[in-house]
């Protein structure tokens, strides 16, 4: 598992906002190709609560580590990953819900090639 802390989530509403729809949005979408929220992690302390910390499935590496590597990308590859994307796009829209942020950190990875949508 992957945990990813959002510092700071309740400084201005905007980011509240943004942090409440990504965890509602994510606990009830199930796709092989979106990146499945596993827990929420409980604040240490209620009184000092300012921290959320959501955990995510366990991936290996991001588009972006492998776009940037010297690793080349054969085109069946390039093919596969594409597929992936788009298929977890389909997913998404089919829910009514647009994917602002796409981009290859977002795009993530395990040592068998399944792509998930973060």
């Amino acid at each position: 598992m992957v945990i990813k802390k959002i510092a700071n989530a309740f400084d201005n509403t905007i980011d509240a906002k943004r942090t409440l729809r990504e965890i509602k949005l994510l606990r009830y979408m199930d796709h092989e190709n979106v990146v499945a929220i596993t827990d929420i992690l409980p604040p240490p302390h209620r009184e000092t609560f300012k921290d959320v910390c959501i955990a995510y499935e366990l991936m290996d590496i991001d588009l972006h580590q492998i776009i940037r590597s010297s690793q080349a990308l054969s085109e069946e590859y390039s093919k596969y990953i594409l597929y992936q994307i788009l298929c977890g796009l389909k997913y998404i829209h089919s829910t009514n819900v647009l994917h602002r942020h796409l981009k290859p950190s977002n795009l993530l990875l395990n040592s068998n090639c399944d792509l998930k949508n973060m």
